[in-house]
């Protein structure tokens, strides 16, 4: 007796930003697997009878293991539940979607993926900016800047990175962002280029930082802020 699991992407916490679908899927569920990042506020849309399980993952911290979650995700689905596994931003971005999904499908248990907003594209939207721009910043890329120990990974492509002509979004990049920095002014990417530092995106804590990479560099050094942050480089993060 199979349930059905539906991966919902939550966006960056708040609630608005949530799809229709999104919605539905967590009024109808009976159980709901959750990140640490999502919000009270999206929690309210389950159901009253919903049990809700956190799952969350955050570095430098005691977090459940990927393993534990797989295993709760079809053991709920194997006695019929209906489970929403609910994960911060888009599902499909840096949130180890694949491996619960190959969980899920080696158990025969049918799902679905619905996408949300990702933490990047937020922060742009509350900067009010754009991610694209014709002639000067005709490519859009997103990267993770913490392997699985947390350090900056070692093989990234630098020169890609280092295109002044990109719009980069680093997700996980706070801690590491210092040292990415170096190798990126190394491949000739000018130390004046615009950055965004959003913190908390979709959260009362919301912060906005617009410098340039030298300087964010320089400022990630020293502060200790513990809060999640997404930082944007490129043309169209220019200081106001």
């Amino acid at each position: 007796m199979n349930g059905f699991v539906s991966f919902v992407s939550a966006g960056p916490g708040d609630p608005e930003l949530l799809t229709l679908k999104a919605v539905a899927r967590l009024a109808a569920a009976d159980v709901v697997l959750y990140d640490d990042l999502v919000s009270a506020e999206i929690l309210q849309h389950a159901g009253a009878d919903a049990r809700l399980v956190s799952v969350g993952k955050r570095a430098a911290r005691p977090s459940a293991k990927q393993e534990h979650v797989s295993r709760l995700l079809t053991g709920y689905a194997s006695s019929g539940a209906q489970v929403v596994r609910l994960k911060s931003g888009d599902a499909g971005i840096f949130g180890r979607l694949e491996e619960e999904i190959l969980a899920v499908v080696a158990a025969g248990i049918g799902f679905e993926i619905i996408p949300g907003v990702t933490s990047g594209f937020a922060a742009a939207a509350a900067a009010g900016i754009p991610l694209s721009r014709r002639l000067t910043s005709r490519r859009v890329q997103l990267i993770t800047c913490a392997d699985i120990s947390g350090s900056l990974p070692a093989d990234l492509n630098w020169q890609a990175l280092a295109d002044p002509k990109a719009t980069t979004l680093v997700y996980m990049g706070k801690r590491t962002f210092p040292e990415l920095a170096e190798r990126l002014l190394a491949a000739g990417l000018p130390a004046d280029t615009p950055a965004l530092l959003a913190e908390s995106v979709g959260h009362p804590g919301q912060r906005l930082v617009r410098t340039t990479v030298e300087r964010l560099a320089a400022q990630l050094r020293l502060e200790t802020s513990t809060a999640t942050a997404t930082i944007i480089y490129g043309p169209l993060a220019a200081p106001s």
